[in-house]
Parts: C-alpha cells; sequence; structure tokens
C-alpha cells in the first residue's frame, strides 16, 4: 500500500503536496540515513520545534543493541533542544561534536568531561558560519549528511511551516543532503506566523529591509528541494517544555529597579513614552521585568524584538501594553501553550516568528534602538559580564544571543542577584567580583547592571568611576568591604606604577574564586 493511501486525514490536511505523502514512512525505516559519524541538522530553538520521533527512535536503537559509544554523531540545532532527545543522546554517548548552544544536565556533563565537543558561538553567526563550511571544512564530504526538520505543515509548492521555532532551520536545510520531516498534527499549523528569509554569501547577500518589528521581509514557509526529501513520518508528540521559572524577592525587586530606570529614560527624553523594542532572555528575572511592565501601567504602546516569548508576555499582550512581538521561537509552559491556542486569535496577527539570522542581527538590531536585558552568571566591578562558565571553566548552556543583543543594543543591560548560593553559605557566591572568570561581554558593551540592591548606571564613566559605582550599587552587603578593600588596594598599588586606567593586581584578582574552590564560599577571601 503507498504511503500516499496510508496517511491519515490530518496529514492529509497538512501535506499539501500530495507527491511528498509517497515518502511518508516511520521512523524504523528511516534509520540507515544516520551511519556512525554522521553529520546530522536538527530544527528547534529553546526546546520547541525539535524533531521527536526520528531522536527517540535513533535513541532506542542504540540503547536496544548496546551501541552506546560506538553510534556517535555531530550535531547542530540552532539552540537547545528537548531534553527526552538531545539529553537522552548525551546520556548514551552518542554526541561525538555539538554547536552553538544546549542545555541540559546530561549533555552539560559531557561536555565539562570532555566527551562531548562543544564549539559556543553567537547565534546570529552560527547559521551563516555553517553555509560557509566552517563545521564541515574536515571532511570529504562539506555538507550536512542529513536534516530533520518538525513542520506543522507543508505548503503546495512543498514549503516547510515551521512550528513554535524557526532558529537555523533554514539554513540547516540549505546546508543538507538529505531531508526527513516530521509533520506535527498534534499542535495547530501556525501558518502565517512566520517570516522567512534564506541567507544568501557574500558577494550576494542582500539588506534585511526591517525597519519596525511588524515588517514582513521574507515568506510565510521554508522553501525546500522536494527531490532531497527521502522521507515524512507523522507526530503526534508535544514539546516537552516546562513551567517557567517563578518571580521571588530577588527578582521582583531588580525589576523595580529596572522599571523605574526605564521610567527616569523617558522623563529625559532618552527614551519615547512606549519605550523601544525590548529584548528580555529566559528566567525568573526576564519574567518579573516583563511581568512587572504587564502589571503596571508604565508604558503603553510597546513593542519587542527578541529571541524568545515566554508566558510573561501573553500577560503583556492582555494587558493592552504591548502591541506587536517578534522572535525566533516561542516557548511557553504547558499551560502557556494552552492558553497560546485557546486564545489564538488575540494573538495571531500580533506576532512574527523569523529565523535566528534575523531576529538577532546586530543591524537590525542596532538601527530599531533595542532595549538589551540579559542574565549573566557574574559582572565584575569593571562592567565586563562572564555568560558561560562557571569559575572560567565549567560550560553551562552556551552564549546564546546575549552578544548579539548587548554589543547592538541602544540599551545593554545586564540583570543578575546580587549572590547565588554555595553548597555550604546562601550567599557563598558573590556575582560582583574583581574580574570575571571568563569574558563574554566586555565592558565596552554594557551600559546598566542591576542587582536587588541597586542599579548602576556606567556609561560615560571611567573604568575606576564604573567599579565604584558598581560596588556601591549592585554588590551584597556582605561582599562590598571586601570589593572595596580590593580595589582601593588595586588602584594604589597601580597608581605607583603609572598603570592607573584600570587597575588589577594579577595575583589576587582571582582570590573570591579561590576562596570559593578551597572553602566553600567566597567570603572567606584574604587579600594578603
Amino acid at each position: 500500500m503507498s504511503g500516499r493511501a496510508l496517511a491519515s486525514a490530518a496529514l492529509k490536511a497538512r501535506v499539501r503536496r500530495p507527491q511528498l505523502l509517497d515518502k511518508l514512512t516511520t521512523a524504523d525505516k528511516l534509520l540507515h540515513h544516520f551511519p556512525n559519524g554522521a553529520y546530522i541538522g536538527w530544527s528547534g530553538f529553546t526546546g520547541v520545534g525539535y524533531p521527536k520521533l526520528l531522536p527517540i527512535a535513533m535513541a532506542d536503537h542504540v540503547e536496544a543493541n548496546n551501541l552506546q559509544g560506538k553510534n556517535r554523531y555531530s550535531l547542530f540545532v540552532g539552540a537547545s533542544s528537548g531534553a527526552e532527545t538531545e539529553n537522552r543522546w548525551a546520556s548514551l554517548d552518542m554526541i561525538e561534536r555539538r554547536s552553538p548552544h544546549q542545555v541540559g544536565k546530561a549533555i552539560s556533563k559531557g561536555i565539562n568531561e570532555g566527551r562531548i565537543k562543544f564549539f559556543d558561538k553567537h547565534l546570529s553567526m552560527f547559521p551563516t558560519d555553517l553555509l560557509y563550511g566552517y563545521y564541515t571544512k574536515d571532511r570529504e564530504n562539506p555538507r550536512l549528511d542529513v536534516v530533520v526538520v518538525e513542520a506543522s505543515a507543508i505548503t503546495e509548492e512543498g514549503g516547510i511551516i515551521p512550528g513554535a521555532s524557526v532558529g537555523a532551520t533554514p539554513e540547516l536545510i540549505q546546508m543538507a543532503d538529505k531531508i526527513i520531516i516530521e509533520v506535527n498534527t498534534l499542535m495547530p499549523s501556525f501558518e502565517g506566523l512566520h517570516d522567512i528569509v534564506m541567507t544568501d554569501l557574500p558577494p550576494n547577500r542582500k539588506p534585511y529591509l526591517v525597519m519596525a518589528p511588524e515588517d514582513r521581509i521574507g515568506t510565510p514557509h521554508i522553501p525546500i528541494d522536494p527531490d532531497r526529501v527521502v522521507g515524512i513520518v507523522e507526530s503526534r508528540l508535544p514539546d516537552m517544555t516546562n513551567e517557567n521559572s517563578p518571580e521571588d524577592d530577588t527578582s521582583r525587586a531588580i525589576a523595580e529597579h529596572l522599571i523605574a530606570f526605564l521610567k527616569s529614560e523617558v522623563t529625559a527624553k532618552r527614551l519615547p513614552p512606549g519605550l523601544l523594542p525590548l529584548q528580555s532572555g529566559i528566567g525568573n528575572i526576564a519574567n518579573a521585568v516583563i511581568g512587572g511592565l504587564a502589571k503596571g501601567n508604565h508604558f503603553s504602546s510597546m513593542k519587542v524584538w527578541t529571541e524568545v516569548l515566554q508566558d510573561s508576555f501573553l500577560d503583556l499582550f492582555d494587558s493592552g501594553h504591548l502591541t506587536f512581538a517578534t522572535a525566533t521561537s516561542v516557548r511557553f509552559s504547558p499551560d502557556g501553550f494552552k492558553r497560546f491556542y485557546r486564545d489564538w486569535d488575540n494573538y495571531y496577527d500580533k506576532l512574527l516568528l523569523r529565523p535566528q539570522t534575523v531576529s538577532n542581527h546586530p543591524e537590525i538590531i542596532r538601527r530599531l534602538g533595542v532595549i538589551g536585558m540579559n542574565t549573566p552568571v557574574e559582572v565584575d566591578i569593571y562592567a565586563h559580564a562572564n555568560s558561560t562558565c562557571v569559575s572560567g571553566s565549567r560550560m553551562l548552556n552556551g552564549l546564546g544571543g546575549s552578544a548579539d543583543f548587548l554589543r547592538s543594543a541602544k540599551l545593554s543591560i545586564m540583570h543578575t542577584p546580587s549572590t547565588r548560593p554555595s553548597k555550604t553559605d546562601p550567599h557563598g557566591v558573590s556575582c560582583i567580583v574583581p574580574m570575571c572568570s571568563h569574558i563574554d561581554q566586555t565592558e565596552h558593551d554594557l551600559d546598566v547592571i542591576v542587582t536587588e540592591q541597586g542599579l548602576a548606571d556606567v556609561r560615560g564613566l571611567s573604568p575606576k568611576e564604573r567599579a565604584r559605582v558598581i560596588i556601591e550599587k549592585c554588590a551584597h552587603p556582605e561582599y562590598k568591604p571586601a570589593l572595596r578593600d580590593y580595589f582601593e588596594t588595586a588602584e594604589q598599588v597601580c597608581l605607583k606604577k603609572g598603570w592607573g586606567h584600570e587597575p588589577q593586581i594579577l595575583s589576587k584578582v582571582f582570590g573570591m574564586h579561590t576562596a570559593l574552590e578551597e572553602t566553600g564560599s567566597m567570603k572567606n577571601v584574604k587579600w594578603t
């Protein structure tokens, strides 16, 4: 019986190019396309829009045949994928190489144990670098072997309608020899919510003519070559998202400081009454900031230009203060997706999903005057920020898009608790340190540092001026004396040498990190 005859009514309604239904099959019959050592691309971004059936079938095959550590792949996804797929692959030792961003205990463990070769990259640059051939330059075949893409529908021309994310899917498709499509009929069709631009390489690259978040510049689908499609499977598995991190007293205090600052910028006429397009990262601080904007009557007719939308943006829509948002992913909680689908008509014409090459494009961010807000691991007294490596070595998730926004935003804001708990001390880790143990954002890129203690506006300040205001405004009271002591000593020592622009004592600058490693708390630092 032909694949077309076996197709469900739901699948026939979603796949409007009937010839593609002739390639309908099951995941287990496609495993031969994934030999050991294959270079593989997946759709997906921040745990939504990723393929499920093929990755699960491959993991089942490895587990059933004791192939752990024997079938290993180089895996490329726009950002993170689902825990039941990527994290399981990592636990089965199926990942040889990974780029550019990941989330999950098993995969981060594999990276930090040296079993997974991880290449961290700005999310705006990764898809283009992929097309340049940077990740396949040492292969005989300079392309990806196969890409597995989740679609919510397929057009008459064979174009793919993605689901809840776009990410790097257009470029992964451009780079792959073979394409496998998982058509997910559990979710509604997302047709009309996407604005897709395919990537041209220099010297043929064209500008993205975006003058406002609502501007459309592409097509509602991803064009493909139907001849490269080797299989279609029907999926009815949901994106496995979690509940969003709840607000707490610390995140609410940070939000209050930040909203007060934005209001003062409007008063000073450095921002218009409706602000400029907002970008916000993921986490409880981001939720608190967006939630605070939704609850108060602070600003009206706001717009958003960001990577990822969380549940709190639905609150901002419902408040009437947000008129339009664009992102590359909608990462809602399970209840958030139910709400989104239930009130589809309310959100449908206020939202666009774009490729990450566009959503994170520095020139657009700068042109629109985006207000960038992200959470670091730590910030130092001169306003460098570490977003990736704990104690300079242990990789968390990756750089993501934070630097895409912070380097080019009109206002570049880092918000963080002033302290985090260690194993032995509820305030054992200061997020304000003399020097970051790893630097992802430089002092030249940040304008504002915010903790629950206060807000440091460092625009136009010299390094020593920045240090004083960051220590006084942002550091936790239990760490202010140690930070003042270090800075004042460094200033005296360096001025005597004629090195006084940005004083550091190299033998002592990581004293707080050393104290944490040796004693379990940064409070035990001794500068002498």
